[in-house]
Order: C-alpha cells, then structure tokens, then sequence
C-alpha cells in the first residue's frame, strides 16, 4: 500500500449514522485507548451482521479493557439506521460508504467482479455472489457454511437456553430446544445457521434499506486494531463470503484472549 493504513483511516471522513454528520470516521476515539476498526461489507451481507454480533455480544468487556470500536460499511444512512437498530450496535460508532472507496484505499478483497454482457452491473453482482456462495473465488466459504450446520465443539454456545430466536419462516425457537442436537456449553448442531437464517430474513424483508446499490455485493471487508501509539498490531483481510474472521470459532479471539474453552 502506498500509505500507511492509519494514515488513511485517520484521514477518511464519511457520513455518522447517528447524526448525519460528515465526520472523520476516528472522531472521539480517546487518544489513550486501542482503537478497533471494522471496515464491513455491504451491511446487509452475512458478514456485517454476524461479525457485529459478536462485537455486541462481548461489548461490555471490550469497552472495560479500554477498546474504542468504530465501524464503517457500504451503505447509505438508512442502511446504517435499519442495521444499528436490528444488531444494537451504537449509531455513534458506525459510518457509511455509498461507493466502497475506503475498501478500495485500503486494498480489501473485491470478490468477483466478472462483468456479464447485457446485464447491469447490479446484476453482475448478483451472479458474481452466487458464484462466490458456491465457493468460487471466495476461499472458506463453503467450510463455514456446513460449520454452520454441522456445530463447532471448539466454539461458545451462541443462543441461551431462555433466549427465543425468530428466523422466518422457522417457528420461534427457544435456545433450549439446541440440547436435542448434542447439548450445551458449545455451538450445537444448525445453532449458528439458524441466526445466519435470521439475519437472512431481516435483510429480505428490508431489502432495499440495507443494498440501496447492489453492485458493491461482492466487496469483501477487513479488520485493524491499533494501540495506543497508532500502530498496527493486527489485521484480517476478507478473502470470501463469511470469513470476517481469522479463527471462525472466536471471531474477537485475537482481542480478548482469554474467552474461556467449551467445558465438554
């Protein structure tokens, strides 16, 4: 790259979801503090959705050991306002980026880009993604898929035993009903394809909110983490559909390293 990747971050402003405002996209990032940046795909991708999960799911451990997180995504405000309010994440945290141009200055995965005669380059996009769901240019995705199905016994339990999960068109399920598919304390059987499920359906149902231009679909994401001194002490460059995430089992493995081992 031909600028340093904070210089870039440090210098890019784009549009704040919770007021509107052009602002820079480190605003308010406490200088004495690791900053965590997440630069999402399209937020209405599997991998927005579900990365932020597990941010809101640990985000109380993440502010007590003095992380600041901001998060940029391909979208427009309404897709940021359907996308904080579905996942919890704070408006204050997140930034939008109609085109992808920061994913491009900061050289993340395109996916696909084959250009088909007679279609529009939404369309484009459309069988493009298809390909790379089938696994085509998009490396680990197909093996996510079925861990999805499969289970991880490397991996938390994701939904609690009391928690009910809506993922149309399944009935709402209660956590508990996962202990018929090998137990608890770890990522049992179809748990994690059932939020994926529901992440699907909120997106459907709200599609033109969160893909206002469908030709970004294929853009891939990354992740950096800086230390208090500015400097890069960890990335993950997207190289396929669901794989936000160097160690799939725990996404934030590589920020909070001590989340405990399933207890089998």
């Amino acid at each position: 790259m031909n600028q340093n990747t904070y210089e870039i971050l440090s210098q890019t402003q784009r549009q704040r979801v919770s007021d509107g405002a052009i602002a820079p996209i480190l605003d308010n990032c406490p200088p004495e503090q690791r900053k965590l940046i997440l630069v999402l795909p399209q937020l209405g991708d599997f991998d927005s959705l579900e990365y932020i999960w597990w941010i809101q799911r640990e985000i109380d451990r993440i502010k007590s050991e003095g992380i600041a997180v901001r998060a940029i995504g391909i979208g427009d405000r309404q897709s940021g306002e359907y996308f904080c309010k579905f996942t919890g994440f704070d408006p204050n945290w997140m930034f939008v980026d109609t085109t992808g141009e920061l994913h491009r200055q900061l050289q993340l995965y395109s996916g696909l880009t084959t250009k088909f005669p007679l279609l529009s380059s939404g369309q484009s996009a459309w069988v493009n993604l298809m390909l790379m769901c089938a696994g085509i240019g998009s490396k680990g995705t197909l093996a996510e898929v079925f861990r999805g199905y499969r289970g991880d016994r490397n991996a938390p339990q994701l939904i609690g035993d009391e928690e009910v999960i809506k993922a149309a068109p399944l009935p709402p399920l209660k956590g508990s009903f996962f202990k018929w598919a090998g137990g608890s304390g770890f990522q049992r059987s179809f748990e994690l394809a059932t939020l994926r499920l529901r992440n699907m359906a909120e997106v459907l149902g709200n599609w033109k909110a969160y893909v206002p231009d469908a030709s970004h679909m294929t853009q891939r994401g990354g992740t950096f983490l800086f230390d208090a001194q500015n400097q890069l002490v960890y990335e993950h460059r997207d190289r396929g559909i669901l794989g936000f995430a160097a160690n799939p089992s725990y996404p934030l493995s590589f920020l909070l390293t001590d989340i405990a081992v399933p207890t089998l």
